[in-house]
């Protein structure tokens, strides 16, 4: 059975990529139908959007709405586990947050969630205070993971404006390399070197050396969370 506390709307159906939305969501998956409502109306009497499905298979077929909160997923579900879909979501690079709740936690368990991940493992019956706490933790650090992202894919899109010899001399520039230094390996004159540098500097927006460098920490950081 497939519950939902969500406001109507055809963006939010079917699978496939869902339009941004910067309103929170929170996905439940639980196959005590009890529960789930219960869980849908905790979290609605705090004002939090929520879609509920009753196993692994319908969550997945639904699709993912592109919106900011976390999933609130029960360990033992019929069609596949919790940990089973956790796996999953972080094969398909999905970095949503997720709290796992379970009546039959135990400690292996609860330390092979976190270790992959888990914002927080509940054991039935929890307290409703804690619940929502560590979902607006979650929600939280969904959002400041968007914003954090929003602002390196908006650095990416400056790089990806800039020519392979920009590209070069922004990399020399970056490692400390005077004017000079970079002409002498690069095989150019310093006036040229200048001239390229001024340029990558207009198009990466850097005021700065040092925002230059902050800017490509990012992308060098990206690069490595990106790796398998």
């Amino acid at each position: 059975m497939n519950s939902t506390h969500d406001k109507p709307s055809a963006a939010t159906e079917g699978p496939g990529p869902m339009p941004a939305d910067p309103t929170p969501l929170v996905l439940i998956v639980e196959d005590d139908e009890g529960v789930r409502e219960a869980l849908c109306d905790l979290l609605a009497s705090a004002g939090i959007d929520t879609r509920a499905f009753g196993c692994t298979t319908e969550l997945l077929a639904a699709g993912h709405p592109d919106r900011p909160g976390c999933i609130v997923l029960d360990v033992r579900l019929p069609g596949g586990s919790g940990l089973d879909l956790q796996a999953r979501l972080a094969e398909d690079g999905n970095r949503t947050p997720i709290i796992f709740m379970t009546g039959y936690g135990d400690v292996p368990m609860s330390v092979q969630a976190m270790k992959a991940g888990a914002v927080d493992f509940l054991i039935k019956p929890f307290n409703d205070n804690d619940m929502l706490a560590a979902v607006r933790t979650s929600i939280t650090q969904d959002q400041a993971r968007r914003q954090a992202g929003a602002v390196v894919a908006g650095v990416r899109d400056l790089a990806a404006t800039l020519t392979m010899r920009e590209t070069e001399i922004m990399e020399s520039v970056v490692q400390g390399l005077l004017n000079k230094q970079i002409a002498f390996q690069l095989g150019l004159s310093e006036i040229t070197i200048k001239i390229h540098r001024g340029k990558l500097m207009r198009k990466m927006r850097a005021g700065s050396v040092a925002e230059l460098v902050r800017k490509a920490a990012l992308l060098t950081q990206d690069d490595a969370d990106r790796s398998p």
